[in-house]
């Protein structure tokens, strides 16, 4: 099964069931329906991932915006059925929101959770760029282990002091 056509599709009203399934399957969490009427409002940050015409996988995002005004993207998921796992559909899904990102022009930063022991997703995730920022513990109920890794990745440098400044008397 190495040779296949990867395609990104638009989730609607029509295929959001194949979302909740694959999301059961995939993942160790379940997710309220808000999360999918939320999912249904996104446009382009939600996208169900094909392997020759079959639903396979699917990432969902959300744009949230932080107390000091920050713009950041946040992966709620972004996951494969694990036969087509090694395929590049997580490469396509990853790389189609660090394209929406780039288009969009005005975001900080991506992150998102990982459950601690998942290395496959970690290592993954480090390949584009991503860092472990920090580990929330107990960050999931009902799974063991409950404690998640923030990834993320900068889209822009943090703001620096002017290098000509020698003084801190000459910032203010």
């Amino acid at each position: 099964m190495t040779r296949g056509r990867i395609e990104l599709g638009d989730i609607t009203q029509h295929n959001i069931k194949q979302l909740k399934r694959l999301n059961q399957v995939v993942f160790p969490v379940s997710y309220n329906d808000k999360f999918y009427k939320d999912v249904l409002e996104v446009g382009e940050l939600a996208k169900l991932a094909y392997f020759n015409d079959i639903v396979v996988g699917a990432v969902c995002c959300r744009i949230d915006t932080t107390e000091d005004g920050q713009r950041r993207l946040y992966i709620m998921t972004l996951g494969c059925l694990a036969p087509y796992r090694r395929l590049g559909i997580g490469t396509v899904m990853l790389n189609h929101v660090l394209k929406y990102c780039e288009s969009d022009g005005n975001l900080d930063n991506l992150f998102l959770h990982v459950q601690i022991n998942n290395d496959s997703a970690i290592s993954f995730y480090k390949n584009f760029g991503f860092e472990i920022m920090e580990t929330k513990k107990h960050y999931y109920k009902r799974i063991e282990p409950s404690d998640a890794h923030v990834l993320q990745k900068n889209l822009r440098a943090p703001k620096e002091v002017p290098e000509d400044v020698d003084d801190l008397d000459q910032i203010s």
